[in-house]
């Protein structure tokens, strides 16, 4: 019989809350959180209802403001920045590295509010404050010589962002732009994130950097956090549909642009016999169960190698720990390590659930169907937002699952018998983030590598956005603008010599590092 779990002590959304009031009282409210302009703290905006992923439990929703109150704040950003430009970079050094002291002081506070608003595990919540912080030191550390002979934007940067990654990816980049000389605009995803969000910015604000954080509708709010003639760069993560409108309008206005968007990533499996290597990679592609943008959730699988690699994968993913991420046994025992909890919230859990019945009724044989039954879940509480482990074989060209990334932990296979299918097959949504080739042959994979249309392509092994130096970008329609990462970032939210061209994803040309 199964031990009967407790919440632990101390990790309630309450203590969370109480403690964002004692930390932050300026940005926090009895009940809902502020948004930032002109330096201060502002009331208003229409706060809608939220809910918590985890558990079904209300949780701080934002504080959504209309088209004029956007505009005032992005007026109000375009005079923070005329100023901030001429801070010398020795005191913005100091003040961005006071705000990481910050960050890390409270870096378990953070780490909290992302368990409950967007579900990720302890460890992986943890990690996401973390990368933020460590990849902006080394940026504190390395800016000399990055910013010789460049200057600020002649307008802040405006950056739309998706929930998965508040810190490691969003607060990542809102203190380099402004380490570079920039002020920097952020809205606050809609469906999680904001309480992390908030209490990031006002650490951030308390040490004199110059953000913005407004919450919103994208539609209501993108005529000023776009098309503004004050804005200087539009930096984006999200999918493609609102990525192809964004660009279109800065194309139009012939504005500076980072837009990442989704791709579906390949793992290619192609004369391969290291099965071992394959089956303990498996369950760390599940981490936040997919829900980030360069999750594997496609194999392209050889034909005469598909029992092997079943044999490799099928124990693994029956390994997968799903469930409640603040549950233990004993109130002394650490948080479960856990592969991932839920999705976003339970529309996500149904309409992924709704898409594998219909793949499955159209032909796609299921190889893998997980159930809740086996997660770690507290007694009767709201699971509809968690959905486990689903592997279906050929998935139906019909079925969205066929052709775009679901963001959830669904993998699909594809068995193909030539290297012509294979490429064909990995490079199905033109244009990825990262894909793998598993190969025995390092003369195959130098081969065949460079015919995969992803921006980061693994000899067997999984790639990442990556950090520090790193550099990252994507091909096709997985992104546009300008590529990030390293001095790369620093490039793409600064000006430069004259005709200077960085390297990106542009309608006028693709230029690579």
């Amino acid at each position: 019989m199964a031990p009967t779990l407790i919440l632990k002590p101390g990790t309630a959304w309450s203590d969370a809350w109480r403690q964002c009031l004692a930390v932050a009282p300026e940005a926090f409210r009895d009940d809902h959180v502020l948004n930032l302009w002109s330096g201060s703290w502002q009331t208003g905006g229409r706060t809608l209802p939220a809910t918590s992923p985890v558990d079904g439990s209300p949780v701080a929703g934002p504080p959504r403001l209309d088209a004029e109150a956007a505009q005032q704040a992005v007026r109000a950003s375009l005079d923070q920045h005329r100023a901030w430009r001429h801070v010398p970079l020795a005191e913005r050094r100091a003040r961005v590295g006071a705000t990481l002291d910050a960050l890390t002081e409270h870096r378990e506070l953070l780490a909290l509010l992302l368990v409950w608003e967007i579900g990720k595990p302890w460890r992986l919540a943890q990690a996401d404050v973390d990368r933020a912080i460590d990849g902006v030191r080394w940026y504190v550390d390395g800016i000399e010589p990055m910013l010789a002979g460049r200057h600020p934007l002649p307008g802040p940067v405006s950056n739309i962002a998706s929930w998965n990654y508040p810190m490691s990816v969003l607060v990542h980049a809102m203190l380099v732009q402004a380490l570079a000389g920039n002020a920097v605009i952020a809205k606050a995803p809609t469906d999680g994130g904001v309480a992390c969000l908030t209490l990031a910015s006002a650490l951030a604000a308390r040490e004199g950097l110059p953000l913005t954080l407004v919450s919103g509708s994208g539609g209501e709010l993108s005529e000023a956090l776009v098309r503004s003639p004050e804005i200087g760069c539009v930096s984006f993560v999200g999918g493609r549909d609102t990525g192809a409108r964004i660009a279109t309008t800065v194309a139009d206005l012939g504005k500076r642009h980072i837009l990442e968007q989704e791709g579906l990533n390949t793992w290619g499996v192609w004369n391969h016999s290291d099965w071992d290597a394959l089956t303990a990679v498996i369950p760390k592609l599940f981490d936040y169960g997919k829900q980030r943008c360069t999750a594997y959730p496609r194999f392209v699988v050889q034909r005469s190698l598909f029992s092997d690699f079943l044999g490799a994968y099928l124990p693994a993913v029956r390994s997968i720990r799903i469930g409640h991420p603040l549950t233990v046994e004993h109130p002394d025992d650490p948080l479960p390590e856990l592969d991932f909890g839920p999705l976003i919230n339970a529309a996500k859990a149904k309409e992924l659930d709704d898409q594998v019945t219909e793949a499955i009724d159209r032909g796609a044989v299921p190889l893998h169907h997980g159930s809740l039954a086996d997660g770690r879940f507290l007694p009767g509480q709201d699971t509809s937002a968690y959905l486990a482990p689903v592997t279906l074989l050929n998935p139906p060209p019909s079925s969205p699952l066929h052709h775009a990334e679901p963001f959830g932990p669904v993998d699909t296979i594809v068995l193909v018998d030539t290297e012509a299918e294979l490429l064909a097959a990995m490079n199905a949504s033109n244009g990825a983030l990262v894909a793998t080739l598993a190969t025995d042959d390092p003369r195959t994979y130098a081969r065949l590598a460079p015919q995969i249309r992803a921006f980061k392509v693994g000899h067997g092994r999984p790639r990442s956005r990556g950090d520090r130096d790193e550099l990252f970008g994507g091909f096709g329609s997985s992104w546009r603008g300008a590529f990030v990462g390293g001095d790369l970032l620093v490039k793409a939210v600064t000006d430069g010599p004259d005709g200077e061209r960085p390297p990106g994803n542009f309608p006028d040309y693709h230029l690579m590092p």
